[in-house]
């Protein structure tokens, strides 16, 4: 049976991290790359998939440039867009 209060933390971190990775302008390779950690490691991470350690936290919220407490505050994540963001075009 798993527990509800765990998964409600794990989709908090999810979201801030993605929500502050986008906010940063980083795809889910740079940040993985600068934390120096795997690619899909960080997706389960996004996603809510998988538990994470202290030492990982602090990595991602040095990258990101935030203090690791601020990972933990609740929220949700946002719908899943498909496919890669496109870049804005320059303006004339």
């Amino acid at each position: 049976m798993p527990d509800a209060r765990l998964d409600e933390v794990l989709r908090s971190i999810g979201a801030n991290v993605r929500r502050i990775r986008e906010k940063r302008g980083m795809t889910q390779q740079e940040l993985a790359d600068a934390a120096e950690i795997a690619l899909r490691f960080l997706q389960k991470v996004e996603h809510a998939q998988t538990n994470v350690g202290v030492a990982i936290l602090v990595r991602l919220a040095d990258v990101l440039g935030v203090r690791p407490g601020v990972l933990f505050r609740q929220r949700e994540l946002p719908p899943v867009k498909r496919g890669r963001p496109r870049k804005a075009r320059p303006r004339a």
